[in-house]
């Protein structure tokens, strides 16, 4: 759960705090990026003091406590650049971006704050030779207003470290000094005699150590060393890779089986001649026997062609903000633009939605009638829940004065796009849809429904079952993911997780296909929504593992309010994907079953 780093006690510049302007998706993450105190002057290694504070009331004092316990860390760029600090693990050199506000020592019951930050900006130089300076007219149009013939230099910032210190300093003797006053470079103390305690009353002065250090990296490199893998990464990709080919080779070896099943199958029936087809019905039993109610009408057919409709839209987005990712559109320099494209595609592609819908429904009712209500529905239905969860948990965030929390006019922006973008385009592809050809079944439904035979257990267990080859495709993947949300990493291997997509979607289809002539097999025709949750069950195991992901990667959670919102928002997350997978393995199915029953000769 975010802060304001201004909601702790710590200086304050000089004008004033400002607020940076932020997109979209800057606002839905919560990060608020004010402006610092710190000043750094390019090439000049200087110590200098920034205040004293006043003694720590009770309220502070509690505050810093607890935020030190709970593992909070303050985030700082320069020039867009993420602060990142290195630590020892195991004997291992571990990046991490931002640093702790203090630390709590085993052994000791005292808390000690972060008072002194040692900084190392790195630069590169460059040099320029006929350089050709623009200046602005009075028109605004570039005109050339002089011509450097010895060439420019410059230096750029191609990496932002720090080192956090805790140093015990005498407040009577620093409270003397002027902001940006010189004093004298420290050493980081090892001993907790010498390192800042937070107690009531106490005075803590803050100081900062800057040092530039010419760097070869190029600033089109310089993010590379924030999107390195965590050592041992080797290993992971090995085994991701395994897993998944593991997957795919089994899941093809099922289809393969399972389609010269089908084949034998329809050879058969098709040799035979009319009376001893007859004979063979009374005789056999399997999926032949439900050929007059295989397109009965399901249970609920105004939500399922709700889900898919909404399943397309989210399974689109995904697909198109991965191949935008993999091609280098979304630069993790540009913050917040991951979620707003994500936004975007998401309200422009209701015309599909719409349109998949409204062309399910006529296929399934046999006419477009009440296809309004069916669009209506299609648009609110996921985005609906959407803004019911996070405005529960918005109220909890403005309860706790957490900057996560949506302001109310990027409420109102977000219903002015929802209504005024999305609503009309799904309106728009629900009236293309009536206007499509419905999908003619290639066999006539039976007046009185066949009597399901009895089964020895019951065919949801199987469905729920069938989740786990899908989430076997992507546990491994979803594990770094859940960690650039909530541990702050940077995800940026998008064309490894595009293949990750293709082999879900694969997986996904193939499991759904599998179950459902599984189904047919025992002469159980309610195969909808059968088709719908084998695939889109992987939902339970993502959300399952979203949980355990909480129990024992993030126990530094603070308090049940953070973990009802980590729940609030792994349940928006499972939900989206069962409503994406779920839509992959149900569009197989029905095709499937559509071409399944059209190549049997039916009198």
């Amino acid at each position: 759960m975010p802060f304001s780093y201004y909601s702790l006690p710590y200086c304050r510049p000089q004008g004033g705090i400002k607020k940076s302007a932020e997109n979209l998706g800057e606002l839905l993450m919560g990060d608020q990026i004010d402006n610092s105190p710190y000043r750094f002057r390019v090439n000049v290694n200087e110590s200098l003091y920034l205040c004293t504070t006043k003694g720590l009331n009770e309220n502070d004092a509690k505050l810093l406590k607890q935020r030190t316990r709970d593992l909070y860390q303050v985030n700082m760029m320069l020039d867009n650049l993420p602060v990142m600090r290195f630590t020892e693990q195991n004997g291992v050199t571990v990046q991490w971006t931002g640093f702790p506000i203090g630390y709590s020592p085993t052994g000791s019951s005292e808390d000690y704050i972060i008072n002194h930050l040692k900084f190392k900006v790195l630069v590169h130089e460059y040099e320029g030779k006929n350089v050709e300076i623009i200046g602005t007219g009075e028109e605004g149009s570039g005109v050339i207003s002089e011509f450097d013939k010895k060439g420019m230099s410059g230096y750029q910032i191609v990496g932002f470290e720090v080192v956090p210190c805790s140093v015990k300093r005498d407040p009577e003797a620093f409270s003397k000094l002027n902001m940006y006053d010189s004093i004298d470079p420290v050493n980081c103390p090892l001993e907790l005699q010498k390192s800042q305690v937070i107690r009531q009353q106490e005075r803590i002065t803050l100081t900062y150590d800057v040092e530039f250090v010419k760097s070869d990296i190029r600033w089109p490199s310089r993010w590379d060393a924030y999107l390195k893998m965590e050592a041992g990464a080797k290993v992971h990709w090995f085994s991701i890779m395994n897993s998944l080919m593991v997957i795919l080779f089994l899941a093809g070896i099922v289809f393969v089986i399972f389609l010269r099943t089908v084949r034998r199958d329809l050879t058969r029936y098709e040799e035979l001649d009319k009376e001893a087809q007859a004979q063979m019905n009374e005789e056999l039993s399997g999926w032949k026997l439900v050929v007059g109610d295989v397109f009965r009408e399901p249970t609920c057919p105004k939500l399922l062609c709700i889900m898919i409709g909404d399943g397309v839209q989210i399974l689109g987005m995904s697909i198109v903000t991965i191949i935008f990712s993999t091609l280098g559109f979304m630069s993790p320099a540009s913050r917040g633009m991951l979620l707003t494209g994500m936004i975007i595609l998401y309200l422009f592609l209701g015309i599909a939605a719409g349109y998949v819908s409204i062309r399910l429904w006529k296929t399934i009712t046999g006419t477009s009638e009440g296809w309004r209500s069916v669009s209506w529905s299609t648009a609110c239905f996921f985005p609906g829940i959407m803004f019911v969860v996070l405005t529960v948990l918005n109220f909890v965030l403005w309860g706790s004065k957490s900057t996560g929390a949506l302001p109310i006019s990027l409420f109102f922006t977000l219903l002015a796009l929802w209504f005024c973008i999305s609503v009309p385009l799904t309106l728009v592809g629900g009236f293309i849809g009536t206007r499509a050809e419905k999908i003619e079944f290639p066999v006539r439904t039976n007046q009185i429904p066949r009597e399901i035979p009895a089964r020895k257990y019951p065919s949801w267990l199987l469905v729920l079952g069938a989740g786990t080859l899908p989430f076997g495709t992507l546990f491994i993947e979803l594990f770094f993911i859940l960690s650039s949300i909530w541990l702050g990493r940077f995800y940026y291997v998008f064309g490894f997780l595009l293949i990750v997509l293709v082999l879900l979607v694969i997986v996904c289809a193939e499991v759904s296909v599998v179950l459902t002539y599984m189904n047919l097999c025992v002469e159980d025709w309610r195969w909808w929504w059968k088709a719908f949750f084998a695939s889109g069950s992987v939902a339970i195991y993502v959300f399952l593992y979203s949980i355990n992901y909480l129990v024992f990667d993030l126990r530094s959670l603070s308090g049940p309010v953070s973990a009802m919102l980590y729940l609030g928002y792994s349940f928006l997350m499972a939900f989206a994907i069962m409503l994406a997978t779920g839509t992959i393995g149900f569009l197989t199915s029905f095709f499937f079953v559509h071409y399944l029953f059209s190549s049997v000769k039916i009198d």
